[in-house]
């Protein structure tokens, strides 16, 4: 399988951003989608995975590291993977990074960068 393009031989890492309805949780959502342009780890569908659709639970589960990346000390991205027993290997909390909260609904690309520089994906981990 030579020309297997589909991660048959190893599991990505997977980002869960809460994508939450602040500032803080959009910021989570662009942080997520830049961590997956930069081939660092791969954005996911956290609601599939709540919603318990089998196939999406277990290549949660099959992952080589997850990050949960929560907007606000609330972490639904957590929760949501603690209820399903999906092992997390870094959970990230935007305000934790000094972002302040609001219903502005406005953000800068600097506080997008402060949450992707705070990702650390192990190197035996593999997003390809």
């Amino acid at each position: 399988m030579a020309d297997c393009s589909c991660n048959c031989f190893s599991s990505p890492v997977l980002v869960f951003p809460c994508a939450g309805g602040s500032n803080v949780g959009q910021i989570s959502n662009c942080a997520a989608v830049e961590l997956d342009k930069q081939g660092i780890a791969k954005i996911y569908c956290l609601i599939g995975v709540a919603a318990h659709i089998p196939g999406m639970v277990d290549a949660a589960k099959s992952a080589s590291g997850v990050v949960a990346i929560d907007g606000c000390p609330v972490a639904c991205a957590k929760a949501a993977l603690d209820h399903l027993n999906i092992p997390i290997s870094q959970h990230l909390i935007v305000t934790d990074l000094g972002i302040e909260k609001n219903h502005v609904f406005k953000w800068t690309q600097e506080e997008i960068e402060k949450v992707t520089s705070a990702v650390v994906v192990s190197e035996k981990a593999s997003v390809e």
